[in-house]
């Protein structure tokens, strides 16, 4: 297994920290409203990653953090944290009772997303709030080393007292706009972030004050308890490799005195949207409730992000979802033949795509050219059977969901076809009155048909 590493910017053999175990932490959301599909990709690369140790015969501990309080409105220290604008957006007071309420509706919301997506749920999902204890002990311990100092608005990490502070790269400590860092009169450095906000009205207790740890100590807390003060593998997006990664290896390693706080640094690039990153900020909030509402499975989306390497940016239009929802019905299409013409139930995995498959994966998790030796071998001339069990041992990888697929794809017979084919011309034709007649014919076979895009899907009622 090769890994390109954001640490050493090299692609790099991998080496456990315990042999044949796996630990790894993924950056999670904030719950403060519906996660976008831009978000998802980023939480699909911690699945790949954690899919792909466990298909080469690793065991994975992987932990994925649940931010639903701290000062959380950027990488910077300053303004109404996310949390609070999502209460104000919903029209409640700003309590912590409401905060944790506000959470848990989301929590819910992004825990039915990773099933939709087929992300297999973390082992630990632990949440922020269930965590202050952590996040006191380790700015205490930080206190002690002398690595803070404390301003009128909170306990600020000190990091001019790191000699490599920035090390994983990103952030122009001469430049606080590339870094996005907020300028605080009160810092000794540009580039010191905030451990504790005090707030006079909300937050828990602790030995500087009243209020809320800062962003980055939520993650060094939760995976320190979890996984140890070092581990193996931390995944993200590319937008937290500058700040809030660093500063995690600043403040976890000068509180443990453990250097590397993690051996591999993996970022995923960002989604774009007609050439511009997805955010909400942007107005491209697109969550997986859009996908349905336009017809598209949840399942399309994860085939579309297969097909992009995670370290490529990945472009999104409805076009290429359309295209990717086409080619998945026709993996569940050649799924459902397989079954249908399978002499045996006992096929064999073969060997040797198999091994082609690994090789694609061990090439820094290389899907885009994994799916080709998928569809290779779905074109290849093993029998039906042995087609069948290697595409569901390929698909453990993938997360297509094939071995579950229920079979409500339709294999088409030459009357369906006609009926098809004539609603189509009629509906390109505006003669709705026909199409609908056509439906009904159609509905009267037993199936049910739906257009997106100007496609027709079929499943069986």
């Amino acid at each position: 297994m090769k890994l390109y590493n954001s640490l050493t910017k090299e692609k790099e053999g991998f080496r456990s920290r315990q042999p044949g175990v796996v630990k790894m932490y993924h950056c999670g959301p904030t719950v403060y409203d519906y996660v976008h599909i831009g978000n998802l990709r980023s939480f699909l690369l911690g699945d790949i990653v954690r899919r792909s140790f466990e298909f080469l015969g690793y065991e994975v501990k992987q932990v994925m953090n649940i931010t639903d309080v701290g000062h959380l409105v950027s990488d910077g220290d300053d303004g109404d944290d996310k949390m609070t604008k999502g209460l104000k957006r919903e029209g409640k007071d700003i309590t912590i009772d409401n905060m944790l309420a506000l959470a848990t509706t989301y929590v819910d919301a992004f825990t039915q997303d990773l099933t939709d997506m087929n992300i297999r749920t973390p082992h630990h999902l632990p949440r922020a709030s269930e965590h202050i204890q952590e996040d006191i002990d380790m700015i205490t311990t930080l206190e002690q080393k002398g690595f803070t100092y404390t301003t009128s608005d909170g306990v600020y990490f000190d990091t001019a007292q790191m000699a490599d502070y920035g090390k994983l790269g990103g952030l122009n400590l001469d430049n606080d706009s590339e870094g996005r860092i907020t300028e605080n009169t009160e810092k000794r450095q540009l580039a010191d972030f905030a451990l504790w906000k005090f707030d006079a009205k909300l937050g828990w207790e602790s030995p500087w004050g009243q209020g809320f740890p800062g962003w980055h100590i939520e993650c060094s807390g939760m995976a320190t308890k979890y996984l140890g003060s070092q581990f193996d593998i931390h995944t993200g997006g590319a937008d937290l490799r500058s700040v809030h990664h660093n500063n995690e290896i600043a403040q976890s390693e000068c509180a443990t005195g453990c250097s590397p706080f993690v051996t591999y640094w993996l970022h995923g690039e960002m989604l774009n949207v007609q050439g511009e990153k997805l955010s909400k900020s942007t107005g491209g909030n697109i969550t997986l409730n859009t996908l349905r509402e336009k017809g598209f499975s949840p399942l399309a989306y994860r085939y579309l992000a297969l097909q992009t390497h995670y370290r490529s940016p990945m472009n999104f239009s409805w076009e290429v979802l359309q295209a990717a929802d086409n080619g998945l019905h026709n993996i569940y299409r050649d799924i459902m033949r397989l079954r249908e013409h399978a002499t045996t139930t006992h096929g064999c995995v073969s060997g040797n795509y198999r091994e082609d498959f690994a090789a694609k994966i061990e090439d820094n998790f290389n899907l885009p050219q994994a799916l080709a030796i998928f569809h290779d071998m779905l074109k290849s001339d093993l029998s039906d059977a042995d087609k069948l069990i290697t595409a569901y041992e390929l698909d453990t990888v993938l997360g297509l969901g094939l071995e579950d697929y229920e079979g409500k794809e339709v294999l088409v017979n030459q009357e369906l076809q006609e009926l098809l084919d004539k609603r189509k011309a009629a509906r390109d034709a505006k003669d709705f009155a026909e199409s609908d007649r056509l439906r009904d014919a159609i509905a009267d076979m037993g199936y049910t048909i739906s257009d997106v895009d100007g496609e027709q899907h079929l499943e069986k009622k």
